[in-house]
């Protein structure tokens, strides 16, 4: 039997709550069974909350010049609204787990999608650049109260099995469909209404959608009142959730200055930085097996990295993800900046990846069960290593119907794989009252995955660029082309990988009696 489906997975988890004395005991979270249109609408709301997000991505990554433009956007602040999101999401996503597994994920994911629909708002109608990145940071925050609790949600609300499998499915769809939908949306709407027009859409979907929430998402109920003040000071783990913070703060803010002038690496500013990274890395490892060893609560146990399948596809979505964003976006670019082309011909010539990236994860989802994990991993990294593949080889000269196109194609098969497979396995591996964290840690892979592959491939890239011996765009594209090659590699290592992590595994999301 594989190491995911001999897991202990509780229909009533049992969790510590604090007694009127102080003391910690033992109380039963049970949460009623919810009907089919409850099940159905949750689903739907988790699922478009993650979705508007990613498109507000995806409109910030292809409006850019043009709400740098309109808002006088500071040149120290270019590149702070279309990173400043992730970095924030990252930053919070192990304190929202946590938060949501000690109080119950119904009220973060409520609080985070509310805050999150109503600072889309804020953005559609910020006056300055410095108003546009404080409320794009905080709406990073919102989005990692949410990420961390769907997953605990939808593995409370649906039993293993089909229903479940294809819950998963549409929440992982929704983050390359929605980012996707973003570039190309945003390339049609901002050249002929306005960039602000997406964020009061989104926001107005995020808010909609929020209050069905209301009334689907379930509700846990504990045998006895539970002080959720003195349980929030005492069962979270805030020194370990400030240590492993300050790391990915500090890690993705010193990628985003090398992304943009690389030469930096060699200034006080970063080498200080890269000194407190080296020191905040063991320092949190540390700081978790001492909170473990004399029994108090670690943000992260560093046992359970020893879980193979959850590592392992924790490394595979990071790779996953980073490919996946930066393909979209050099492709983009070599579509405007190589080709000559419009921002409106570049995101027509997106399209294909949406209508792929919809069929891959409703296919997952239906056939996930019948197939061992490893296969389907070892099938989607292969097929989509071909698409950078495509990409490194394209000449500028070449038709879009001969390189491109089947490129675009191919793009989002490993992400909605990886995505779907590794959120079942979460549930697997852990017991109701650990799938809030378990979660929380997979979506910060998949984030930070996102921010560590573009940083480093625009370094590559404009590395490459500056040292070609060419002139303009030939110049240009050798930097691509070195992206594209790296992208590829990138999904070959995860194809080892996922032979490494997930051979055992055997098939996940089957139906327990």
């Amino acid at each position: 039997m594989s190491e995911a489906n001999t897991a202990l997975v509780q229909n009533e988890s049992s969790s510590a709550a604090l007694a009127h004395d102080g003391t910690i005991e033992q109380v039963q979270l049970q949460f009623p069974q919810a009907g089919r249109y409850k099940q159905i609408a949750a689903t739907i709301q988790l699922s478009t909350v993650t979705l508007t997000a990613s498109v507000i991505n995806g409109l910030i990554i292809v409006g850019l010049p043009t709400i740098t433009k309109d808002l006088q956007l500071p040149a120290s602040l270019s590149l702070w609204p279309s990173s400043v999101a992730s970095l924030a999401t990252a930053t919070t996503l192990l304190l929202a787990g946590s938060i949501a597994d000690t109080i119950g994920p119904r009220w973060v994911e409520l609080v985070g999608s509310f805050a999150s629909g109503a600072l889309m708002v804020g953005q559609g109608l910020a006056r300055n650049g410095e108003e546009l990145v404080t409320l794009r940071a905080l709406q990073g925050v919102g989005l990692a109260m949410h990420l961390a609790s769907s997953i605990s949600l939808l593995g409370q609300l649906l039993s293993p099995g089909k229903s479940r499998n294809l819950a998963f499915s549409c929440l992982g769809l929704s983050l390359p469909l929605g980012f996707s939908l973003g570039l190309v949306v945003g390339g049609l709407m901002i050249d002929r209404i306005g960039w602000r027009l997406g964020w009061y859409i989104s926001g107005g979907m995020t808010l909609f959608v929020s209050v069905i929430g209301l009334w689907a998402l379930p509700s846990n109920t504990t045998t006895r009142d539970v002080h959720y003040f003195r349980a929030l000071a005492t069962r979270v783990d805030w020194v370990g959730a400030a240590l492993g913070s300050a790391f990915l703060a500090l890690l993705c803010y010193l990628l985003a200055i090398l992304s943009v002038t690389p030469s930096r690496f060699k200034s006080a500013q970063c080498i200080i930085i890269v000194c407190l990274i080296a020191l905040a890395l063991p320092a949190f490892i540390f700081w978790s097996h001492y909170q473990v060893k004399v029994g108090r609560p670690a943000l992260i146990p560093n046992i359970v990295w020893k879980k193979r399948s959850f590592s392992s596809v924790c490394a595979l979505v990071a790779l996953s993800n980073g490919v996946l964003n930066a393909m979209e976006l050099f492709t983009s670019l070599y579509f405007q900046e190589i080709q000559g082309l419009s921002a409106i011909q570049a995101s027509i010539r997106i399209l294909p990846s949406l209508v792929s990236g919809i069929f891959m994860n409703l296919i997952v989802g239906l056939f996930v069960h019948r197939v061992p994990a490893f296969w389907i991993v070892t099938a989607a990294t292969i097929v989509c290593a071909v698409s950078p593949l495509l990409m490194a080889l394209v000449q500028p000269s070449t038709p879009y119907w001969g390189n491109a196109f089947f490129a675009q194609v191919l793009q989002p098969v490993s992400f909605g794989a990886l995505y779907t497979v590794g959120l079942i396995i979460v549930t697997d591996c852990f017991a109701e009252d650990m799938q809030a964290l378990a979660g929380a840690v997979f979506n910060t892979a998949s984030q930070f995955g996102n921010a560590i592959g573009l940083a480093v491939l625009q370094v590559i890239s404009n590395v490459v660029s500056k040292h070609s011996d060419d002139q303009e765009n030939p110049a240009l594209m050798d930097g691509y082309r070195a992206s594209f090659w790296t992208m590829f590699g990138s999904m070959i290592l995860c194809t080892v990988l996922g032979f490494w992590g997930l051979y055992k595994a055997g098939k996940v999301g089957l139906k327990r009696d």
